[in-house]
């Protein structure tokens, strides 16, 4: 189960699908093929998204909700 401070690195590698869900929100997980990492928090937080939104993230991800 992944949180809000889970970093993208561990978000992808437990749940794969995730990337295309992620880069549909705006919130990178790669970048010309390469990684970023650093927390989904973080990321979400240098879009505008607020902790809500954040939180609704994390649902969708542990649901599997792409």
């Amino acid at each position: 189960m992944i949180t809000n401070k889970s970093t993208i690195e561990e978000i992808i590698e437990t749940y794969p699908d995730s990337i295309k869900y992620l880069m549909d929100k705006g919130i990178k997980c790669l970048v010309c093929g390469e990684p970023v990492w650093g927390t989904l928090e973080e990321s979400a937080k240098s879009k505008g998204f607020s902790d809500e939104q954040i939180q609704n993230f994390v649902n969708d991800i542990n649901n599997e909700n792409f």
